[in-house]
């Protein structure tokens, strides 16, 4: 029984450490804001394989989401 338990609380605990480390490197990519630093983003991420980047480039597509939402949000609001 105990093992079974250590077995779900290392997976509970695994889990919200990459949540944790997802969250951390969502903050690092949101951290290149100018055209030169997403140019540098660009041009580090083009060293490597599409399966080498697929999270970075998911949390790129979130955060490109997230600003669309946000400027529509604002030219909504300021047209009323």
């Amino acid at each position: 029984m105990e093992t079974a338990t250590r077995r779900v609380r290392d997976a509970v605990t695994s889990r919200v450490e990459a949540r944790r480390a997802r969250r951390r490197l969502a903050g690092e990519i949101a951290a290149y804001r100018t055209p030169a630093e997403r140019l540098e983003l660009d041009l580090i991420l083009g060293r490597h394989t599409e399966e080498e980047i697929a999270e970075i480039d998911e949390i790129l597509r979130r955060q490109e989401a997230a600003a669309r939402s946000t400027q529509h949000h604002a030219l909504a609001v300021n047209e009323t």
